[in-house]
């Protein structure tokens, strides 16, 4: 009998150190993960204040009556937050027209009065305006982008 009790607490601390030795590379890669993460939205939120904020608004809420044309025959700025559209497009999509301007992704002699920020922002920090963007979406909504972003990653391999 003394040989049991002594012999299971054994076997669980042996088994834990292999648990934890097997998952010690993940917990890792997710703190390392959620680490970057918070520090790309902060950076994000810093860069989206600085350059995205006066026509998009700074809680994302875009111009009013942003899906009518302006006098100019431009549109609005869109809202980024669950009210717009950006939540819809894949991240190849999104990264391009803050990049390069709305015209690169619509075409069709599309004009904006969004330029490119390609000559401002890296592209580093253009990911990170996105992660900011994307983290004031609801789970249903971020998962659906997510989705879409997947369908984009795959259909160009």
């Amino acid at each position: 009998m003394r040989r049991t009790s002594v012999l299971m607490p054994m076997l669980l601390i042996a088994a834990a150190g292999f648990g934890l030795a097997w998952a010690w590379p993940w917990l890792v890669a997710q703190m390392a993960s959620s680490d970057a993460t918070a520090a790309a939205i902060a950076l994000g939120k810093t860069l989206y204040g600085k350059h995205c904020a006066a026509c998009h608004g700074a809680n994302l809420e875009g111009q009013r009556d942003w899906k009518s044309p302006l006098p100019s025959g431009r549109m609005p700025a869109p809202p980024h937050d669950v009210s717009g559209h950006t939540w819809h497009h894949p991240d190849g999509v999104l990264f391009r027209i803050i990049k390069d301007g709305p015209a690169s992704v619509v075409g069709g002699g599309y004009r904006s009065d969004m330029p490119g920020f390609g000559n401002v922002m890296s592209d580093d920090e253009i990911r990170a305006v996105l992660a900011f963007i994307k983290s004031s979406w609801p789970e249903q909504e971020r998962r659906y982008q997510a989705e879409m972003s997947r369908r984009e990653q795959e259909a160009a391999q």
